[in-house]
């Protein structure tokens, strides 16, 4: 929210008026309304075309060109002042409209109107000083000032947004902000020059078939741009649920839904699987002794111990409360034993520290296995081989606990 930074935001508008009324008024004739209906009509048509991403501090950074420089330099201050107002004020009342408006929208756009008139009249003020200078370089000269603009006002408006997420809580150190400026990235900063540069050349001549052509073409790639950063954004948030579908949301690992998906790829492949069902012994007591929090931490311990010995082929998927079933995959039976083995000895030998009462606590347990060990084919079928390891784990606990209980069975 912005309301904490209103005095800086008041204070930049301010500047931006006092800026307004000490300079030199620009000729308001035609050529400047025609200008100012060009630079309006497709300014307002490419807002909402504007991709907006956040850092890693949930900072929301705009990557889309801004057309206020060259507005900036052919009709100065002023010329600049009435355009951002008509701008801003019909992307304020646009999102009035479409309800898309944020609480503190006014602020907003008061800050837009602010900081876009003040940083573009400074570069306005840098261009008259500096272009004779660069007149003087062949070629290039024209083309290196307005870069140089760019970056300074690029530059400004990075500090001026630092110090508003500094005052918001979204900025507290050097180096988010260091992270900040470095999210602008020089190919954007060129971008925004070269199409700049050009629009102030086109205006100067007052070629306005070629000034359209600049807007329709940046529209177009603009337009053309966001739809697929829209379908990218979509994928990622589709991905993202579909993780989350098939995730266990206390251990991380697959859940029971992932785990039939699975069995059905699996299924028929001939493939030689180390089906394994593994749950932590005397689990109620633990719960009963301590409490549930307490629980939840060792079955995330048994987990990352059991992950621990897993290939990126393998599967773990949480298949119960306290149990969990894997996939072994290109091993041998004598492997697959040796392995669960392993784990079995892994999980003795551990000591879980927990929070419990004013302090911590350790908690040691152990576990047992099922092993059984398949070709995935004919009428052997996966659902099948699970229920043949969850009765050998039974067997494990009923000879005692802490055991593997292992069988090789053969093609069907």
């Amino acid at each position: 929210m912005l309301f904490q930074a209103r005095p800086v935001i008041f204070i930049l508008f301010f500047v931006s008026i006092i800026i307004v009324a000490v300079s030199e008024p620009p000729v308001l004739d035609r050529t400047y309304a025609v200008a100012l209906l060009f630079y309006w009509v497709f300014s307002s048509l490419y807002s909402h075309l504007r991709v907006v991403d956040k850092t890693k501090n949930n900072i929301p950074v705009d990557y889309g060109i801004n057309y206020s420089l060259s507005f900036a330099l052919f009709a100065g201050p002023l010329g600049l002042f009435l355009f951002e107002v008509l701008l801003r004020l019909t992307e304020h009342g646009t999102k009035k409209y479409l309800k898309t408006a944020e609480p503190d929208e006014w602020l907003h756009t008061l800050y837009n109107i602010g900081s876009f008139v003040t940083f573009n009249s400074l570069a306005f003020a840098i261009y008259s000083f500096l272009a004779p200078l660069f007149e003087t370089v062949p070629f290039i000269g024209f083309w290196l000032l307005i870069f140089l603009l760019v970056a300074t006002v690029s530059f400004l408006t990075d500090c001026c947004l630092i110090v508003i997420f500094y005052i918001t809580g979204d900025i507290q150190t050097r180096r988010e902000a260091l992270d900040f400026i470095k999210t602008r990235s020089w190919a954007d900063m060129a971008k925004t020059a070269l199409t700049n540069g050009l629009l102030f050349l086109f205006l100067q001549e007052q070629r306005w078939d070629m000034l359209l052509s600049l807007f329709l073409l940046n529209y177009f790639v603009s337009r053309s741009f966001f739809s697929k950063s829209q379908s990218i954004q979509h994928k990622l948030e589709r991905d993202h649920f579909e993780k989350m579908a098939y995730t266990d949301f206390l251990t991380g690992v697959h859940n029971r839904a992932f785990m039939d998906q699975t069995i059905a790829k699996l299924n028929g492949t001939g493939e030689w699987i180390g089906v394994v069902v593994a749950d932590i012994d005397n689990f109620k007591r633990i719960n009963d002794t301590y409490n549930h929090a307490v629980g939840d931490e060792v079955i995330r311990h048994f987990t990352s111990i059991l992950r621990r010995f897993l290939q990126e082929e393998d599967f773990l998927f949480r298949s119960g409360g306290e149990e969990f079933t894997m996939f072994l995959r290109h091993r041998t039976f004598e492997q697959c034993i040796q392995l669960v083995e392993e784990m079995r000895k892994a999980v003795q030998r551990s000591t879980v520290f927990v929070d419990y009462g004013t302090g911590k606590q350790t908690v040691s347990y152990t576990s047992s296995f099922g092993l059984y060990f398949f070709r995935a084919e004919g009428t052997m079928s996966i659902e099948k081989a699970y229920i043949y390891a969850d009765h050998l784990l039974l067997r494990s606990k009923e000879s005692g606990k802490n055991k593997v209980s292992a069988q090789c069975g053969g093609a069907a």
